[in-house]
């Protein structure tokens, strides 16, 4: 190998060290959300962390389905690359699922890092993966809604988000965040508020996946929004 190539190697494997694995035990600020050991994952992977809440809410209910994992792996694959992808998963799967999960600090990295914004399309995600089986049950919608709480979302946007994916009375009203008594005009302005609230540009800073996730969390909405004005009779 020639020098500048043992420079190359020594520069990548540095970055990995850094980026993965703190022999010394310490810690980035506010600590890393997985149990320490004698070695601990670096806090400063955005991806990881994610990947983890993935694993939090895939056994919620005490299994893992094919098409959880698939779900996940192809929101991966289309967000960062396959190479990308596979690298998240390998030190996911040689490290960081062999800890204790702190889920409140994962949530409270999550919320230092973004938007109020993409952390509704993070629990959206989240719920779209108990709902790659067909079917999101009650021990999964109790985890969601503790997972919502750590990234500081609000019960009615909580309530918001879960009806789009688990169906009941009045899911239409639930999403535009209102009740069924309010008159004609408050629907428009709820439907308005929603629509800017949800809509795709406000995730500036997520990847493509995500903003993908948004466009149909705003087609949702406007869904909503037609099934009451038919059920009113509002056009």
């Amino acid at each position: 190998m020639s020098f500048l190539g043992y420079i190359f190697l020594f520069i990548v494997l540095r970055w990995l060290y850094t980026l993965f694995v703190n022999n010394t035990g310490q810690t980035s600020a506010g600590g890393s959300p997985f149990q320490q050991t004698t070695r601990s994952v670096s806090a400063e992977d955005f991806e990881l962390h994610l990947l983890t809440l993935c694993s939090v809410v895939m056994k919620a209910d005490g299994k893992v389905t094919d098409q959880e994992m698939t779900y996940v792996q192809q929101y991966f694959v289309s967000s960062y690359g396959k190479d990308r992808a596979n690298q998240i998963f390998k030190v996911f799967n040689t490290v960081v699922k062999k800890r204790e999960v702190n889920t409140a600090r994962i949530c409270q990295y999550l919320n230092a890092r973004t938007r109020y914004e993409s952390r509704l399309q993070i629990l959206h995600f989240l719920f779209g993966i108990t709902q790659a089986d067909g079917h999101t049950g009650t021990a999964e919608v109790r985890v969601l809604q503790q997972i919502a709480g750590y990234l500081r979302l609000t019960q009615r946007d909580f309530v918001s988000i879960k009806a789009m994916f688990v169906k009941d009375q009045d899911n239409a009203y639930k999403i535009l965040e209102i009740d069924k008594s309010v008159p004609d005009h408050e629907v428009k302005k709820a439907y308005r508020t929603m629509a800017k609230k949800y809509h795709p540009d406000k995730l500036v800073d997520m990847d493509e996946a995500y903003k993908k996730g948004a466009e149909e969390k705003f087609r949702k909405v406007q869904e909503a929004y037609e099934t009451i004005q038919k059920e009113r009779g509002m056009v």
